[in-house]
């Protein structure tokens, strides 16, 4: 490459489209430096930092949203979007409520603080880049980066088997899902940049470049063998059948602050790459006889077996993991239906903030009855919990009927937009699988709200094995009465919010 071609690529590198990014990068990098610097009896403030420091990137982040679709970065790696930027505002958002539930479930162990607050902020900055990626090199490293700290993550309370054995599992899950999507991105770049073959190309990772070659070639063996195994790797992240096999197990052994960051954050990064590979205008599109059938199908046995599975759970952990299942498919819906309706991926991006909401409501209250051993969250803790603390009890039952999607709050909206997109794209007997799923999932949901509020036979057990939990702080109760508030309130009316995400 001569010095000019390096000039001129470097001239497109745009240092401030990233720069809530590179803010995140030097946030993690001063929380060790301070951990070095500032006296053992200051190190109770770095968490504070953290959160200071994603809340005002957030509030940056919302002051200047601009909405811009196609702008190129960094010669073609990353492209700014609606969709986009409104993924960078829910990822700081989930974590700064994971460092909410942090606060709660660290002081319950010996660990290391300020190492899990340097992954998190990490981590967040990568899913912020993974989900405005346009080449499979940013997809990859980002995706590995993502899932990298994930492991450790997961893995965090090393005095716990169960959290060790979950790290092993999704280590070994993990690797797998990544060999699958490496192959996938190899056959396609082989394909696309065969000059054997009419429309090839000199850049067959850069999404545009790769869908022009698959709109010339619609019909290729190996690039459709790629593109199933990209869709396979995908399938592993955001938990959908038949890739969900580790959900319940990592789900259960993790960190409570990363199960809601696996069940929310990571699952939404990955529907964010499956819309920008598969939605319009993304490089699979013209291969929408392949893609189609296949995400139907994915879409149907994922909320089949979410939903029956979770019927049996008594750890509430499990059962969120394999609720969090069901919610892939109903997403998953909103993907199948964006090649025929307009509305479809404004529908998936309210349906994510509305799984958010509810989502961290509940988790909220899974860390306060909690105890210190993390994995052993059952339905029979939960037995009376109106009585010993009402409001937990309260935000509890809005944001489990949210997830349930019960009217009027926000789940109910989310999936209400989700069915209609899928109506409009002639999905029919996919919305009859839909709706049986809704119809069992109100089972297990109220259950759970059942052991809270109504008095029912449970087998006596040790009083020493009930966990006392942990009260909720004036922080947290502020915190989870806006969410339940959010729920009800966008359930009613949808406002700016519903007009961003559905009309864009």
């Amino acid at each position: 490459m001569t010095l000019e071609a390096v000039k001129f690529a470097a001239a497109d590198n745009l240092w401030s489209a990233i720069f809530p990014e590179l803010l995140l990068g030097g946030l993690a990098l001063l929380l060790l430096a301070l951990e070095i610097l500032l006296p053992k009896r200051l190190h109770a403030v770095i968490p504070d930092v953290a959160a200071a420091g994603v809340a005002g990137t957030l509030i940056g982040m919302l002051v200047n949203l601009q909405f811009t679709t196609g702008a190129m970065t960094f010669n073609g790696l990353l492209q700014h979007s609606t969709g986009g930027q409104l993924m960078r505002v829910f990822f700081l958002l989930c974590a700064l409520l994971v460092f909410l539930l942090a606060r709660v479930s660290l002081a319950r162990q010996p660990m290391p603080r300020v190492e899990f607050y340097h992954i998190v902020l990490v981590v967040t900055a990568t899913m912020m880049l993974l989900a405005q990626s346009n080449n499979f090199v940013m997809l990859f490293v980002a995706l590995e980066t993502l899932t990298i700290g994930l492991y450790i993550l997961v893995a965090y309370f090393r005095t716990s088997t169960a959290s060790l054995e979950a790290g092993l599992k999704y280590l070994v899950m993990g690797a797998l899902s990544s060999g699958l999507l490496l192959f996938g991105i190899v056959l396609l770049y082989g394909v696309a940049g065969s000059p054997s073959l009419p429309s090839h190309t000199v850049e067959p990772l850069n999404y545009d470049e790769l869908g022009r070659f698959l709109a010339g070639n619609p019909h290729n063996f190996l690039a459709s063998l790629g593109i199933a195994l990209v869709l396979a790797g995908i399938a592993f992240k955001i938990g959908a059948f038949p890739f969900q096999i580790w959900v319940p197990d990592v789900y259960q052994g993790a960190p409570t602050p990363v199960t809601a960051f696996l069940a929310v954050a990571s699952k939404a990064a990955g529907f964010a790459v499956l819309l920008g590979l598969c939605g319009p205008g993304g490089p699979f599109a013209s291969y929408g006889w392949l893609v189609t059938p296949a995400l139907t199908a994915m879409a149907a046995a994922t909320i089949l077996f979410g939903n029956l599975a979770a019927l049996t759970q008594s750890n509430v952990k499990r059962l969120i993991g394999l609720s969090g299942v069901s919610h892939a498919g109903f997403l998953l819906l909103g993907v199948v239906a964006s090649s025929a309706s307009p509305h479809a991926i404004g529908a998936v991006y309210f349906y994510l903030f509305a799984y958010l909401i509810a989502s961290f409501t509940v988790f909220g209250v899974m860390v306060h009855v909690a105890g210190a051993d993390d994995s052993d969250q059952q339905l029979d803790h939960y037995a009376g919990l109106a009585r010993r603390n009402p409001f937990l009890a309260t935000v509890l039952a809005v944001g489990l009927g949210s997830l349930a999607g019960i009217p009027p709050l926000a789940g109910f909206m989310g999936k209400f937009l989700i069915f209609v997109a899928a109506f409009e794209a002639g999905a029919r007997w996919l919305l009859a699988v839909a709706a049986v799923g809704v119809v069992i999932s109100i089972y297990y949901y109220f259950g759970w709200i059942k052991a809270a509020f109504f008095d029912t036979w449970v087998p006596p057990t040790d009083p020493a094995a009930t966990p006392t939990g942990t009260p909720p702080g004036r922080t947290v109760k502020v915190t989870l009465a806006v969410l339940a508030l959010l729920s009800i309130g966008l359930g009613f009316y949808q406002g700016p919010l519903g007009q961003w995400l559905t009309l864009r």
